[in-house]
């Protein structure tokens, strides 16, 4: 489906499905609101779908992976080639990820829209733009008509993967660079300062950390993005991953399956998402706080809170997969039954 269609299809929550779920958590043997956003992300995940009875069966973590030219300012500990190997890592099921995923029962599929001179390699799905983004402290990152087919790409992902029966999406990506493309990004929608919102990344040095800024600024300056667009802002100082990203949050939005978001990158795409269709958001999931500074901004701007905080900074989909056995459990007490007339005690009420 195009990007038009799908804004025009997108449709909001279901509200007797969300005070069904709240009536159940309620009525099981516990203090109200003693799971604390765990409680919330079930909620969500039921007005989503429109149903009190929350299932998360196959479930499958997307790993976006494209280049950013904008490495040539020193902006990034690696170089390009890193995004590669880890992209042939991801589908040799040996990058650090695969085995996070493994202990949640996550299929992990990389993507590749765009790595750098990549030949393609055993278990990555090609689906590529261009080849890499151009560096955005010169111009664009990429052709808007490139951007609108990056979020289509996205959209396409989401409907492929709910056709095969998939009851949650984990968004991920691997691209070096990206840290500074979406800093950028936010840095455009929310009027944001780079020297505030601008972290280090994979860990750079004082040195490194000014050049990042310093790039950020340029590419704002040089770009001069439209807020009020996003695809303008993502056309011009995004990458193709985070652009992908968006149009899987888009399509899972469509399809009405939950799309559980790892850290600031995708949380920046999501941003994006709901900038072009405000529904969206009702199919976004936090799973954890970044350690990256403009974070919680994000995560705020949103109305999304993650049930992890623990500095983590991964990539690659890592927090999204860490809080699936939390959420596994959850779901366990929510289908119980473990309910106050089952245990023949009264009710908690609120006070």
């Amino acid at each position: 489906m195009t990007l038009q269609e799908t804004i025009a299809a997108v449709r909001g929550a279901d509200e007797s499905a969300r005070e069904l779920a709240r009536h159940r958590w309620d009525s099981l043997a516990k203090p109200l609101g003693s799971l604390g956003v765990l409680e919330e992300m079930v909620t969500r995940i039921a007005a989503l779908t429109g149903s009190a009875d929350v299932a998360l069966r196959d479930r499958v973590l997307l790993v976006l992976c494209a280049d950013n030219g904008v490495v040539a300012r020193g902006v990034s500990q690696s170089d390009a080639s890193v995004t590669a190997a880890v992209a042939a890592a991801l589908g040799a099921d040996s990058s650090t990820v695969n085995y996070m995923a493994r202990g949640a029962g996550c299929r992990v599929l990389p993507v590749d829209l765009g790595v750098l001179d990549f030949p393609g390699a055993p278990g990555v799905l090609s689906r590529r733009i261009r080849n890499g983004a151009a560096d955005i402290t010169r111009g664009p990152a990429m052709t808007r008509a490139e951007c609108v087919r990056a979020i289509e790409t996205g959209i396409a992902l989401a409907e492929e993967q709910t056709a095969r029966g998939v009851s949650i999406l984990l968004t991920g990506e691997m691209g070096i660079g990206n840290t500074t493309t979406s800093c950028a990004v936010a840095c455009a929608l929310l009027n944001g300062s780079p020297q505030a919102l601008a972290g280090r990344g994979a860990g750079l040095s004082d040195a490194g950390f000014a050049r990042k800024v310093r790039a950020i600024r340029q590419a704002l300056r040089v770009n001069d993005p439209d807020p009020a667009d996003p695809v303008d802002v993502l056309q011009k100082v995004g990458g193709l991953d985070i652009a992908g990203l968006c149009g899987v949050c888009l399509g899972g939005a469509l399809c009405r399956v939950p799309v559980l978001l790892d850290g600031l990158i995708a949380t920046v795409a999501a941003l994006c998402a709901v900038r072009l269709c405000p529904p969206a958001r009702d199919a976004l999931l936090a799973s954890h706080v970044s350690a990256e500074p403009a974070a919680q901004m994000i995560l705020d701007e949103l109305g999304l809170s993650g049930p992890i905080s623990a500095g983590l900074r991964l990539g690659e989909g890592g927090g999204a997969v860490a809080a699936l056995p939390l959420l596994d459990m959850a779901l366990r007490v929510y289908g119980s039954g473990h309910t106050f007339g089952a245990l023949g005690i009264d009710a908690y009420t609120p006070q």
